[in-house]
């Protein structure tokens, strides 16, 4: 194994045993930028609109959010942990993904990052006050970069099971039946997005945002074009982070694909999906754990069919955890598990799947006849 020295340290390179058998080859992507106007701290919440909010807040506890605030036009949601809410959700007309928005390490960011973007720092509308600066990323997605003026305070946890392991013997005389009821949210994990502009994207979240690529998946025959995809960490020096906050992928549309929430344990998961299950959601895919990331995971459709996924036992890179590079493809995106559903791929045909395909081969996009051969043979692969 050979090792990199960074800062006079001794650091083993990502794709040696960390993660992945492949780095980068010369001339490829760096996955990072060298002067980022900011390094934003994490994703802060994500922003919906639906037209019925007593079934989103009914959803909002099954799935084990706790309610922040809640008027006649907005659901604010939270998980156990201190600090912002995970989700706000804003009555409106259908339902849609509005957009994501990360916080700012510092309020001086804002300033920083408005001066460079030709935008301004405006009041936020959230729980406990704050400033925001708004932005809008190559695929269109307003991005909002917020610095929070007052912390939710921390709710009572979900607690780990005690687990017996060979001769490490922790529990005794006391039996283990975890209650059948909801996963408690813990946090916002992160976000995965489908763009049509993906290279102009991921620049954007790099060079705008501060934010460092963890791994790089890429077209079988089709490496010498670039990543097609690309697991995102917010960058906070040594301190480890997850994995990703954000993921992108080529793709004929531009709009969200999951977002993941934090839970206890696998347990929590198992026992949480059981309660889904009972009152009739429908899982998406799931239980696994991923590859890329390593996450225990387990998928749910909402009733107005957006996918939500419950994880546990991410991984944490700091900053000194270079890129990985892999083929992308089906049997690659988990370890063990059931195989990925068609739901879960987005390979059902639908009239707007086969409208967003006509679009982006017409358009002036990064998506191509190859490109698209290219996804439909990893779908399956």
């Amino acid at each position: 194994m050979s090792e990199t020295r960074v800062n006079g340290a001794d650091v083993t390179t990502a794709h040696q045993d960390l993660h992945s058998e492949q780095g980068a080859l010369r001339g490829e992507h760096p996955g990072r930028s060298r002067n980022p106007v900011i390094k934003v701290a994490d994703l802060a919440w994500l922003e919906f609109e639906k037209p019925d909010l007593d079934r989103a807040e009914v959803f909002a506890r099954d799935f084990g959010f706790g309610i922040a605030v809640r008027s006649e036009s907005e659901l604010w949601l939270r998980g156990t942990f201190a600090g912002s809410p995970c989700m706000v959700i804003r009555r409106g007309r259908t339902s849609r993904f509005i957009g994501p928005a990360f916080r700012a390490a510092e309020r001086a960011d804002l300033d920083r990052l408005a001066r460079a973007t030709g935008t301004s720092v405006r009041d936020a509308d959230v729980p406990g006050g704050g400033k925001v600066v708004d932005l809008l990323d190559p695929s269109g997605f307003p991005v909002r970069v917020v610095h929070c003026g007052e912390e939710l305070p921390a709710l009572p946890e979900q607690q780990p099971l005690l687990l017996n392991f060979g001769t490490d013997h922790r529990r005794t005389n006391v039996t283990q039946r975890p209650p059948r009821e909801p996963s408690r949210i813990q946090r916002l994990g992160h976000v995965v997005l489908e763009t049509r502009v993906f290279g102009r994207a991921l620049d954007w979240y790099l060079d705008t945002l501060g934010m460092i690529v963890s791994d790089f998946l890429f077209l079988d025959g089709q490496r010498d074009r670039g990543p097609t995809m690309a697991f995102i960490r917010c960058d906070q020096g040594s301190r480890a982070v997850d994995h990703h906050t954000l993921a992108m992928h080529l793709g004929p549309g531009n709009g969200y694909v999951h977002s993941a929430y934090q839970v206890t344990d696998l347990d929590s998961i198992a026992a949480g999906g059981e309660y889904l299950a009972e009152r009739g959601y429908q899982r998406s895919w799931g239980i696994g754990r991923h590859i890329q990331g390593s996450q225990l995971f387990d998928y749910w459709r909402d009733p107005d069919h957006f996918m939500l996924e419950h994880f546990a036992d991410g991984d944490l890179f700091s900053c000194d955890v270079e890129p990985g590079w892999a083929p992308m493809s089906t049997s690659g995106l988990a370890q063990w598990g059931p195989p990925a559903t068609r739901d879960f791929l987005g390979a059902s045909p639908s009239p707007r799947r086969v409208r967003d395909v006509i679009e982006a081969l017409r358009g002036d996009n990064e998506m191509d006849p190859a490109r698209l051969l290219g996804l439909l043979k990893a779908a399956t692969s």
